[in-house]
């Protein structure tokens, strides 16, 4: 049966297993940094708030938000919600996330090309989340292979916003590097240190979710028969 099938681990096993070391990765750079409190005193909030007024972001608000490591920016209220530990925490973890989250204002203020495309992709993303994977099983195992090449496509949406999403999160914590030491907001070099390593691990979590989903993209489309062959 596909539900079993043991080429979907050969091909999309090693990706899966890569997706969980990152997110070990990530879960430990940030355990580590939580507890290193930034010279600067600024909580998360602060520092974001000072990113945006630099780079004259003033519409922008920043909100807190409930669970853990649930950042991000909302780019149709321009809002950022930043979790409790990173909106009130003084820590070097916490100034990281936060003007990464910052730096995801700065493009959509710039109007930063892959933003925008990724916005735009966004509801057929949602569309392919729901019907992608009902349609290729029942299209395979009803040897509806018009039907599984549809789930194939929906998919490949899934995919394309996955790889879009890679340059907006490099480049938004590529600002707030550049941002955090221009505006002295890091104040020596175990700070920069530990932004690196935070917000570096938290760009491998979006690799590893990338390759795991061109797996599982080239597995469908094997088992679609779209490669001759099913």
């Amino acid at each position: 049966m596909l539900y079993f099938d043991p080429l979907y681990f050969v091909i999309v096993g090693p990706a899966m297993l890569l997706a969980f070391w990152a997110q070990l990765r990530v879960k430990g750079a940030y355990k580590k940094w939580s507890k290193v409190q930034s010279q600067s005193g600024m909580t998360g909030a602060e520092a974001a708030q000072r990113m945006l007024e630099g780079g004259g972001v003033r519409d922008c608000t920043i909100e807190p938000g409930k669970g853990y490591l649930t950042d991000h920016y909302d780019p149709r209220s321009k809002t950022l919600r930043l979790s409790e530990d990173v909106y009130h925490g003084k820590t070097v973890a916490a100034l990281g996330i936060a003007c990464h989250e910052a730096g995801h204002a700065f493009q959509h203020a710039e109007g930063y090309t892959m933003l925008t495309v990724r916005s735009k992709i966004v509801p057929l993303a949602n569309v392919g989340s729901w019907i992608a994977f009902p349609m290729i099983i029942l299209g395979i195992w009803l040897q509806m292979m018009h039907l599984a090449v549809l789930g194939v496509a929906a998919f490949g949406c899934l995919v394309l916003f996955q790889l879009v999403t890679l340059p907006v999160e490099f480049d938004a914590s590529r600002r707030a590097k550049i941002e955090l030491q221009r505006l002295a907001i890091l104040r020596n070099e175990n700070e920069v240190l530990g932004v690196d390593k935070v917000l570096n691990a938290a760009a491998m979590t979006y690799v590893a979710a990338t390759v795991t989903a061109v797996a599982q993209l080239l597995y469908f489309v094997y088992r679609a028969g779209l490669f001759g062959r099913r």
